[in-house]
């Protein structure tokens, strides 16, 4: 089944919406990339234009930046908190916001790993 971004068929009360059209290839949507832990794995994917997008499967590294402004690359051991979904934190899915166990401390995820192709975050003290 294809997932629409498109207008919603219901109005904010509750009423339904009658559409004045159909959907268009413009509003489909894809299924999120719900980056996970693991060796690095990266899907391109073709976007609108032409263009394409890195989509990242999976990685165990992180550019981290401490409070001094000095950024490294170290390696993550595990999810521990993450506010989009608590499921994600049992299953060590990464999204922007996740909180992440690495060998610098923890770090907040700032980048969104399924649309930049990196994972990018600030420790936290």
């Amino acid at each position: 089944m294809a997932i629409c971004q498109g207008k919603s068929t219901r109005t904010p009360s509750g009423a339904r919406r009658v559409a004045n059209r159909g959907k268009r290839k413009s509003e489909l949507g894809r299924e999120s990339a719900e980056t996970k832990l693991g060796d690095k794995n990266l899907r391109k994917i073709r976007t609108r234009g032409g263009n394409v997008k890195n989509r990242l499967a999976r990685d165990n590294k992180i550019n981290v930046v401490d409070a001094e402004g000095k950024a490294q690359t170290v390696e993550i051991f595990g999810v521990i908190e993450n506010t989009a979904n608590p499921n994600y934190v049992r299953r060590n899915i990464i999204t922007k916001g996740a909180i992440v166990e690495t060998a610098a401390g923890k770090a907040k995820v700032t980048s969104r790993p399924g649309q930049d192709g990196v994972i990018n975050g600030v420790l936290i003290e």
